[in-house]
């Protein structure tokens, strides 16, 4: 399986909603690994690492996100594959 990764950057309603504890828990049952963090601008980071289909279920997620949050965009860009292992939070 060919390891890929992407880096998302999610706008919206998405800190203090349990974003990244959400985020987090979905990528681990896709099977990927990366982490989620906040960004100071009041966005969300994801770096995922994983299969093309993981990143794309992820990327699909991400669109919507958890009940508690609103995602208003996603930008998806392709990322240098990262050696990481489990998925954090930060």
């Amino acid at each position: 399986m060919t390891q890929m990764c992407d880096m998302f950057t999610v706008s919206g309603i998405v800190q203090g909603v349990g974003f990244r504890y959400f985020t987090a828990r979905e990528g681990k049952r896709i099977g990927l690994n990366g982490y989620a963090r906040n960004l100071a601008n009041g966005n969300v980071e994801v770096l995922v690492v994983g299969s093309q289909q993981q990143l794309d279920e992820m990327a699909k997620w991400l669109e919507h996100g958890p009940r508690t949050s609103s995602v208003e965009s996603v930008i998806r860009e392709s990322h240098p594959v990262v050696d990481i292992k489990g998925f954090a939070t930060q």
